[in-house]
């Protein structure tokens, strides 16, 4: 519920060129599939989708409006074929703050409304790897969103708070139980408890994100990474790689063990286990498939994420 309260009114021109990219295995002319409103999703042939954060007139500000969006756009991208990666970033020069300034003073003081309100980790129903390209100012909900990505780049300058202390505010969002997990529970109660701002280099240094670029190069950067993945990995292996992070960061060795040989089970008698190794063979790319749109990894593992649905209307209230 917070917003980075010490940048100051961003440009609301919104920036969304994207450079860069090797050729991926699914090639294809570019394409707007979300072209307006809140959240816009954009596919390259590299099969690289952009998904815009794209609300620059409000800094990003996150609202009910954004965050519905925001989930279809995800759920939409992650039934096309032609998307391999997935890069979110910020219209503009802020990538989120946290929620619009504007809806604080309407919420202060008022009992929590959670109608409508999905889980806020969302994001890890996504079988296809994310990459955060944090363009400016990151807090709160936008901060957790960018955590729930695989990797994050950064622009040098951005700055980054979790805020919610200097709000009046508990840890929201699982925030909590995502960034000691990430940064190790001393630098993450450094940054809850403190609420202080830090710039980009210190939250490579934290570990917060791996990539600090100059900023006319964040977007070509993420996007190059992006486009290798995309071209010479395979995409039932990505989402099987994704769903075992998740899964297997809580729990015991043991069961962890059971769901990864179920899965070399599952992944060895694939199409993209036999082109992975003729391709390595004949020292040729891989042309992998693109991913079934059935295909799912909790099946394979045995193990669900019923984090995905939490209703957080469910736990408001509760004694």
């Amino acid at each position: 519920m917070t917003t980075e309260s010490t940048t100051p009114a961003d440009n609301a021109a919104a920036d969304r060129t994207a450079a860069g990219g090797a050729p991926a295995g699914e090639a294809g002319a570019d394409r707007s599939v979300v072209g307006e409103g809140p959240v816009l999703l954009d596919v390259g042939g590299d099969g690289v989708g952009v998904v815009t954060l794209n609300r620059p007139e409000r800094r990003n500000g996150w609202n009910p409006e954004m965050e519905n969006r925001y989930f279809d756009v995800l759920a939409q991208a992650d039934r096309d074929p032609a998307i391999r990666v997935l890069i979110v970033t910020g219209a503009g020069t802020t990538f989120c703050p946290g929620v619009d300034t504007g809806r604080l003073g309407q919420i202060a003081g008022k009992p929590m409304d959670t109608t409508g309100r999905r889980s806020p980790v969302r994001a890890w129903s996504v079988r296809k790897p994310m990459i955060a390209a944090v363009n400016g100012a990151c807090a709160g909900m936008g901060l957790v969103q960018a955590l729930l990505c695989d990797v994050r780049f950064a622009a040098r300058g951005a700055r980054f708070t979790t805020a919610f202390a200097r709000r009046g505010l508990a840890g929201e969002f699982g925030i909590t139980w995502l960034l000691p997990r990430l940064i190790g529970q001393e630098r993450a109660a450094d940054l809850l408890l403190s609420s202080r701002v830090f710039d980009a280099d210190e939250a490579r240094e934290l570990g917060v994100v791996s990539r600090v670029v100059d900023p006319a190069e964040l977007l070509p950067a993420a996007r190059a990474y992006a486009a290798d993945i995309a071209a010479n990995c395979s995409p039932v292996s990505l989402a099987l790689i994704r769903h075992q992070l998740r899964t297997d960061s809580t729990g015991e060795l043991d069961a962890s063990l059971g769901r990864t040989y179920r899965a070399m089970a599952a992944a060895a008698v694939g199409p993209d286990f036999r082109e992975g190794i003729d391709s390595f063979l004949a020292k040729r790319p891989a042309s992998f498939p693109p991913l079934a749109d059935d295909l799912d990894p909790a099946a394979i593992t045995g193990a669900c994420l019923p984090e995905l649905d939490f209703d957080p209307s469910s736990a408001v209230g509760r004694s």
